[in-house]
């Protein structure tokens, strides 16, 4: 039987717009982890995996017209959109290859012998190394900075761990460009081709997280797709880490002070964040609670007038346009469930944005209702109109876990007045990532980041963003009376490599 064609759609038109690749075997999936997995050696040198990924980032800026011209006809997402991706993601691979220099996350630990101590202590010195071939499963919405050049792909290699990508069918195009240019930014550093394989098909990608060479995988996608492929890692004969994130509702609380004080701002604010990227973002708000009475009445009007002034959008593929409709007009059936601007279809091609009213009492039991508390994804949000305080945490009480959770407080209530800490205490045990009188939408790259949360955010307590997502593809060894001589350098006691290090009990920089 003849291997399955790729094809380049553009989501504009639903046409196809070229063939770019087939789709992997099984046997071509055995030979892209097999290259990766002897790569391995070309990364153990740090200076060479650093000058690697700053290579990628300047050979991704040198591209960056092809680049964003294809991402664009793959994605629809527009040029500002896609050139702000992209300087993102160079930013995150030069924020590794500093990471990388620095060599504080390989959490160099050294302790010499101590007979006093109970029971005594042996010489022993620990770091961390690479766990090998990584398995990366690319993000439909964000074709550059969760896909094949991004942060799963940039923290593993800056691990010293080869990478194998499956493909997202939404643009295969741009990802075979992207795998091309990584690679040559690799062999100016004498690295193999193979450190960077790349697949496409469904079935390879089940063979990928199979392959009994892959060590560990990172994922961005739905909860179906992200579940399925985290218990294939988990049945293995031979188990794996599996970093997925798969699905997030992003709560945002009003206080009724936060909607006397500034309505309009904040109902504006909302529509912006939950129309943005045509609401495909992963902390797009989907759930927002907004008291009653004639504080949250302006709020919601001010939320309808933004909307109504938001044109219609595409979405990523028509699949997810169709998914769209359809779990929009479940949910707008439900009893009690108003439609102030009501989400559809914009043109044959497009969808017009809207969201959807609801008592709050409603979503605060099981039900027909827990519909309203699944993502949905597209240019859509649900306000709950909560009567009181109790009614608020009663639903709160039943989401799942999210990426974000967000309050809006009055000045007051920001001041430390009120119920301000009370609500964040709500919220916390809800999200890795909590905000105050701002939104979530937009993830900044920086070392206090953390992208992630309780399940079915994502699959494991780490981060993808941010440099702390390094951990996720390291593991720990220690070794103890061990002579100098056959210590790796990076814990021998004169710190030829100027690591920063614990030694004895005091940390060292």
């Amino acid at each position: 039987m003849a291997a399955a064609p790729v094809w380049s759609v553009d989501p504009r038109t639903g046409k196809q717009r070229e063939q770019v690749a087939v789709e992997a075997t099984a046997q071509e999936v055995d030979a892209a982890v097999r290259a990766a997995y002897a790569a391995r050696g070309s990364l153990a040198d740090r200076t060479v995996r650093a000058a690697f990924l700053r290579g990628a980032a300047d050979q991704l800026e040198a591209a960056k017209n092809q680049l964003v011209e294809v991402a664009d006809a793959e994605t629809a997402l527009g040029p500002v959109r896609l050139n702000g991706e992209l300087a993102r993601t160079c930013y995150q691979l030069r924020a590794f290859a500093d990471i990388v220099d620095e060599g504080a996350f390989l959490d160099v630990v050294i302790n010499h012998p101590d007979d006093t101590a109970t029971p005594p202590i042996p010489d022993l010195r620990r770091y961390k190394v690479p766990l090998g071939v990584v398995a990366v499963y690319s993000a439909s919405n964000f074709p550059f900075a969760f896909s094949v050049p991004g942060g799963d792909t940039a923290s593993a290699l800056a691990a010293g761990c080869p990478v194998v990508v499956k493909a997202h069918p939404d643009h295969p195009g741009l990802s075979e460009l992207v795998a091309k240019v990584l690679r040559r930014a690799a062999a100016e550093q004498g690295i193999p081709d193979g450190v960077l394989g790349l697949v496409h098909g469904f079935e390879a990608g089940v063979e990928l997280v199979k392959h009994p060479l892959v060590s560990a995988a990172g994922f961005t996608g739905s909860v179906r797709g992200g579940r399925a492929l985290f218990d294939a890692a988990a049945s293995r004969p031979v188990p794996i880490p599996f970093h997925g994130e798969l699905g997030s509702l992003n709560p945002v609380v009003i206080t009724e002070a936060a909607a006397a004080e500034r309505a309009e701002a904040i109902g504006t604010g909302l529509a912006g964040s939950m129309t943005l990227g045509v609401g495909q973002f992963c902390v797009k708000p989907g759930l927002v609670l907004v008291p009653s009475g004639s504080a949250g009445d302006g709020l919601v009007k001010s939320l309808t007038d933004a909307v109504s002034d938001t044109d219609s959008g595409v979405l990523l593929d028509h699949r997810m346009r169709d998914n769209f409709l359809a779990g929009v007009a479940e949910r707008a059936q439900l009893p009690d469930v108003d439609s102030p601007v009501t989400p559809g279809a914009g043109s044959e091609h497009t969808v017009s944005p809207g969201f959807l009213t609801v008592p709050a009492e409603r979503l605060a039991s099981e039900g027909a209702y827990d519909l309203l508390l699944e993502e949905c994804f597209g240019p859509v949000t649900v306000v709950a109109r909560y009567d009181d305080d109790t009614q608020a945490n009663a639903v709160l009480s039943r989401l799942p876990g999210n990426l974000t959770a967000t309050v809006h407080l009055s000045a007051e209530e920001a001041a430390g007045e009120g119920r301000g800490a009370e609500i964040l205490a709500e919220l916390t045990p809800l999200a890795g990532r909590v905000l105050v009188n701002a939104w979530p939408t937009g993830v900044a790259v920086a070392p206090a980041q953390h992208h992630g949360g309780p399940y079915p955010a994502t699959t494991s307590t780490s981060t993808s963003v941010g440099g702390t997502a390094i951990e996720r593809w390291l593991r720990p060894v220690a070794y103890q009376n061990t002579p100098e001589a056959l210590l790796p350098l990076e814990l021998r006691d004169d710190n030829s490599l100027g690591l920063p290090r614990r030694y004895d009990g005091r940390l060292e920089r």
